[in-house]
């Protein structure tokens, strides 16, 4: 796209996606999103184009630059002075601009959309291989500084429910007795026979779980395991049944990305799973352990486990620093303004967001029976992917509409606000 005159007055918009930990079920790394919007046909443009990034912004000597992939979709764009909304991919390949409910807010404010591929991930990365001593400019920092690099360039403006929970606890014991019996059998039956640490084994079958009330999807697990107990069917291959059909052939997800032994490849390649633990293990340690009590993952699923994995794929010397982290961001007290934070009732990330509104960073929560993660802006479910955010699959799509027309409102305030004070940035 070319660049606007310099008085040209846009603004830009940045949609943050903030994934916090969560204790009492979980949240899903980012390997099913990766993967349902990857595969998604529904895009607005797929056309690629190239931005030069600096590797490391915090250098006054280093001058190396990567290519970082972007896209850019202006059918709605009012020339010329419409404002521009910065969509962020996240911790995944971004192969193109999703055609979800941003998409039906751009058409309204005459928007156009800019998409912006996050460093190493999918074509954006620095280096042919992935070693940790390569990785060392991966992190959230050096990804912030290369929004700013990219802006400048353009010079513009409780999910489960009882019942279910008490099912799925009573799995996660069943599945505990059996690993001394004989594993191999137990791991088979999964379809994820290729796990042989206990560890990443149950980590696979927590995330099963939890991505069904992440993205929307709670009856596709919970309804076949309540029937299960109702009718004195064997729960352990109840479960294993929703894990292969749903998780594995549904998702298409693959067990090889829970093998530590995949994690430690360092060749270039368009998984992004070694890229994501690197950050978790260095900055933020969104480790999805097992609560003292009332959980339903397995105990064995602790603090421990993930300090482990992290020293065996990356060395000795690797650990999250979580208090430099929160130090830099502000931990519970974010430093930000005209930002706001969306969640779905169901969404497991949903805990630790920032849930008390303020004028300058609102806070909402849609509340429905699939209400999941990024409700609003890709309706119900999250999987697959619905074009424009259909919110008709939602079970309450007026709690979601609400939430959506007070996106809507905010957006218009401090776009106006914007114009009268005559600034092109927000």
């Amino acid at each position: 796209m070319k660049q606007p005159a310099p008085g040209t007055a846009a603004a830009s918009i940045l949609l943050l996606l903030l994934k916090v930990t969560v204790s009492s079920i979980g949240a899903s790394s980012p390997r099913l999103f990766q993967h349902t919007a990857s595969k998604s046909k529904n895009y607005l443009t797929k056309e690629e184009f190239w931005f030069n990034q600096t590797i490391d912004h915090f250098s006054p000597y280093d001058r190396r630059q990567f290519g970082q992939r972007y896209y850019e979709y202006l059918d709605n764009f009012r020339i010329p002075d419409g404002p521009i909304f910065l969509k962020i991919c996240g911790e995944s390949a971004c192969d193109g601009i999703v055609n979800d409910y941003l998409g039906v807010l751009a058409k309204k404010f005459g928007a156009a959309l800019v998409s912006l591929e996050h460093r190493y991930y999918g074509k954006s990365s620095p280096f042919k291989s992935l070693t940790t001593e390569n990785l060392r400019y991966l992190s959230s920092k050096q990804a912030l500084f290369d929004l700013a690099s990219f802006r400048h360039y353009y010079q513009i403006g409780e999910s489960a429910g009882p019942e279910c929970k008490s099912v799925l606890q009573e799995i996660t014991r069943l599945v505990d007795q059996r690993l001394g019996a004989n594993d191999k059998a137990l791991r088979t039956l999964f379809g994820a026979a290729e796990l042989y640490n206990e560890g990443d084994f149950l980590y696979f079958l927590a995330d099963a779980a939890v991505t069904a009330f992440q993205y929307g999807n709670p009856d596709k697990l919970c309804i076949p395991l309540i029937e299960a107990k109702k009718s004195g069917e064997d729960l352990v291959e109840a479960y294993a049944t929703y894990v292969k059909e749903y998780y594995i052939k549904g998702l298409g997800v693959s067990v090889e990305t829970y093998d530590q032994q995949h994690l430690k490849e360092t060749t270039l390649t368009s998984d992004s799973d070694r890229l994501w633990w690197f950050q978790v293990c260095t900055e933020v340690a969104y480790f999805q352990v097992a609560p003292s009590n009332d959980s339903i993952r397995s105990t064995k699923v602790d603090t421990r486990y993930h300090l482990d994995l992290c020293k065996n794929v990356f060395g000795e010397s690797i650990y999250p620093d979580v208090c430099a982290t929160n130090l830099c961001y502000g931990g519970t007290r974010i430093g930000g303004s005209k930002i706001i934070f969306t969640n779905g009732s169901q969404d497991p990330w949903r805990h630790a967001s920032k849930q008390t509104s303020s004028p300058e960073m609102p806070s909402y929560i849609m509340k429905c029976h699939n209400c999941g993660h990024g409700t609003d802006m890709r309706g119900c479910p999250q999987s697959p992917l619905v074009p424009e955010g259909d919110s008709k699959n939602c079970s309450s799509p007026d709690a979601v509409n609400k939430v959506r027309q007070h996106i809507i409102e905010h957006i218009d305030l401090w776009l106006s606000q914007c114009q009268s004070s005559g600034r092109n940035l927000m």
